[in-house]
């Protein structure tokens, strides 16, 4: 059907994946116009806006979840063009923090989504843009909300590299632009406090190179390999290997302050061997590389807590990595963006988008997943020396500690890798932790011994390396 007159209107800035969940939850209530500053690509072709996209990244389970919700279809869609949904851990292999590695157990439901982010981001396109209750508006930058502290009714834009500046009246403005978001400005023009902020970053660089999947592990489904930073053995270095489509390897490598990689296509290899396993190192020694290393250091987790403002205008949102940008090595921001618009939707399917006090209502509801990850990621970075101004209080030291010992049994036992994964696929809430099916295990012991080494198969080796 097309837009009709009497729906409300609402206008979500930037066609980031959050931006994208944001306007397939709202397209049920509203007509949408998602403002995108740059002209975005018809495929699976990299863009100026989403410079991370190079690197490694995942949905976990939660947000594979979201998306079949959000946009029935959409999952199916990414892994008939060469994506997977790999089994957590049956299809990885993978060193935990506290260098205790997994077991690759089959009990367990979870699933990552594992793809490019470029094939993900045209697959998440394709199917909003599709609706017509949704225009978009690319090439176009949102300058800022109109109104005053109490309701903001437009937003202010400027087409292209013009001059010339237009309004958009909106019932609902939602800021899904990232961790580039000007929402603090914004707001300070309002008349409003500037947000309680708070940052922990580990000084985490990254460097991504992308390989042909060397020999023939393009031939069989290949496992992630995944080794962890140690926060106790600063800096902490580690890094990933993610089989995608097209018969490729997406390889990211990470270190903190004193320990970082650089963008030397020559040193790639050797610090991949340099890890606190040589595993991927050794994976790589037979893989042609494609292209050169890109590398990021925009690491930091930062966390705005807008839900806690006491003064809020009606009429706006803020979702995703406007709220919490994550440490990337989590994996997070993908699944949060999902979650938060999920959030949007529930809150709506009660509420009324014009109804008073719904903004505040859907900022406190988005905060939900938002603090999840946000508590999971902040445990481990925090503990980089310089990481942070504010130090782990006793409680979350304790819940570190915890967590930690909640890893090492959950490596060696089925049933609390189950309780595990719920909380670090954010399906469930993190109290899951302290469920029978992690104290009983944790208590009496794992059923196995720790394993000395990365659980590689000797046929997956093979393919590897000969």
């Amino acid at each position: 059907m097309p837009p009709s007159t009497s729906r409300p209107t609402a206008v979500v800035i930037g066609a980031s994946a959050t931006g994208l969940f944001a306007a397939a939850a709202l397209a049920e209530f509203a007509d949408v116009v998602l403002v995108e500053r740059d002209v975005l690509p018809d495929g699976p072709t990299a863009r100026r806006g989403v410079p991370q996209a190079r690197h490694a990244h995942l949905v976990w389970s939660g947000g594979v979840r979201a998306l079949d919700e959000l946009l029935p279809g959409s999952v199916d869609e990414v892994v008939a063009r060469g994506g997977r949904l790999a089994h957590i851990m049956g299809d990885m292999v993978s060193r935990a923090p506290n260098e205790v590695w997994f077991r690759r157990f089959l009990a367990t439901h979870h699933r990552n989504l594992v793809c490019s982010r470029d094939l993900l981001d045209a697959v998440l396109r394709a199917h909003v843009l599709a609706d017509q209750r949704i225009t978009l508006r690319q090439d176009t930058t949102a300058l800022g909300p109109v109104g005053d502290a109490t309701r903001v009714t437009a937003v202010r834009v400027r087409d292209g590299d013009g001059d010339a500046e237009s309004t958009l009246p909106a019932d609902l403005i939602v800021d899904a632009s990232g961790r580039g978001s000007r929402t603090p400005r914004w707001l300070a023009e309002l008349g409003l406090p500037h947000p309680a902020e708070r940052t922990v970053d580990a000084g985490v660089t990254y460097a991504t190179r992308v390989f042909h999947a060397p020999h023939t592990t393009a031939d069989l489904a290949f496992p992630i390999v995944n080794v962890q930073a140690n926060p106790a053995k600063a800096p902490g270095r580690g890094g990933i290997i993610l089989p995608v489509e097209d018969g490729r390897w997406i390889v990211t490598l990470s270190g903190t302050r004193g320990g970082e990689p650089s963008g030397d296509p020559e040193a790639f290899v050797d610090f991949a061997r340099s890890l606190g396993d040589p595993v991927i190192g050794e994976l790589l020694e037979e893989a042609e590389p494609i292209g050169d290393v890109a590398t990021s250091r925009s690491t930091a987790n930062t966390r705005r807590y807008y839900e806690k403002a006491r003064q809020w205008p009606a009429g706006f949102v803020v979702l995703g990595d406007a709220v919490a940008g994550y440490n990337p090595v989590y994996g997070h921001g993908l699944t949060v963006g999902a979650q938060c618009a999920l959030a949007v939707r529930a809150v709506l399917r009660t509420t009324s988008i014009t109804a008073p006090g719904t903004a505040r209502r859907l900022q406190r509801a988005a905060a939900r997943p938002v603090g999840a990850a946000w508590d999971l990621a902040v445990g481990q970075d925090a503990l980089y020396p310089g990481a942070t101004d504010t130090p782990l209080t006793g409680g979350e030291r304790l819940l570190a500690r915890y967590v930690d010992r909640a890893v090492e049994t959950g490596a060696s036992h089925p049933r609390a890798l189950g309780a595990l994964l719920d909380v670090m696929s954010l399906e469930k809430r993190p109290t899951r932790l302290f469920s029978p099916d992690m104290l009983l295990p944790m208590l009496f012991g794992p059923k196995k011994p720790p394993l000395q080494g990365p659980p590689l198969s000797d046929a997956e080796r093979k393919s590897a390396l000969s």
